[in-house]
């Protein structure tokens, strides 16, 4: 039985967006090649979003009534951006709390929920609230007693581990690797620790412009008998764009792939 709060909130939507911000027009893939029709249809009757960015929400909304005419106008649309902080946080600080005032601003953003309205979450790439900022706002919607409600669409997370022939059942995301050289290099260490003494897969990313010197950095640090792999252009046009390759570090170094380092790419380290 429906309790009278769930039935008098509205919904939040977690909508799931391409794998090709960023990248050149030619690259993106149809939007109905990527996304469900359910998926498409939901984002066309939304009045009321939560986002990453609003250029990009208003771009990607710009690709849905394309296909699918969106039943407001984007001038009428009310797109609220996610706190600056989240995207500094990564959602979560260390300490597990958030200040006050965050607190405020989030409940803020769902306060159309609290009217009975719904609310699209979204961010610049693939699934809402995973590799990006959104998560506190599930877990208020949550707290709140505001439905969610996911959509299915691209992660590149999944698409790069299942196309790597790493482990599958015991995996783990640990974001972006620190960028200074010293400090890499222990956290690379640290990740191949892991992935030796339980072989659970390390998957990590990296923006696209230091791809090439997260690379190097693997392939200076890693032991040799470890397996790298890296997926890159994920769901983009043209399957000569879509590359993963899977290999132990002195194969990489004696076969370098070619792989397009200029796209979004994941990465990936197991036994």
């Amino acid at each position: 039985m429906t309790s009278p709060l769930l039935s008098a909130t509205g919904t939040l939507h977690l909508i799931p967006t391409p794998l090709d911000f960023g990248c050149p027009e030619d690259r993106a893939l149809p939007i109905a090649d990527v996304l469900p029709a359910s998926a498409l249809a939901q984002a066309a009757t939304l009045s009321h979003w939560v986002v990453e960015h609003a250029k990009s929400a208003r771009a990607f909304l710009r690709r849905v009534h394309h296909h699918t005419p969106l039943k407001h106008s984007l001038q009428e649309l009310h797109i609220s951006e996610l706190p600056r902080a989240l995207h500094k946080l990564g959602d979560f600080p260390k300490q597990g709390h958030l200040a006050e005032p965050l607190d405020k601003e989030l409940k803020a953003l769902l306060a159309p929920c609290l009217r009975g309205e719904d609310v699209g979450l979204l961010s610049e790439a693939g699934m809402p609230a995973v590799a990006d900022p959104g998560a506190l706002v599930v877990r208020l919607a949550h707290d709140l007693g505001v439905r969610v409600n996911v959509f299915s669409g691209p992660s590149s997370l999944m698409m790069a581990l299942a196309g790597s022939g790493l482990n599958g059942q015991s995996f783990a995301f640990v974001g972006y690797l620190p960028v200074a050289g010293p400090e890499r290099q222990t956290r690379i260490r640290a990740l191949e620790c892991l992935a030796e003494s339980n072989g659970q897969t390390q998957v990590f990313i990296e923006t696209p412009h230091r791809n090439v010197a997260l690379r190097d950095a693997l392939l200076q640090t890693l032991k040799p008998t470890t397996r790298l792999a890296a997926a890159c252009g994920l769901a983009l046009q043209g399957s000569n764009r879509q590359k993963t390759h899977c290999s132990t570090v002195s194969g990489w170094r004696k076969a370098p792939p070619d792989l397009d380092w200029s796209l979004p790419c994941v990465f990936m380290l197991g036994r």
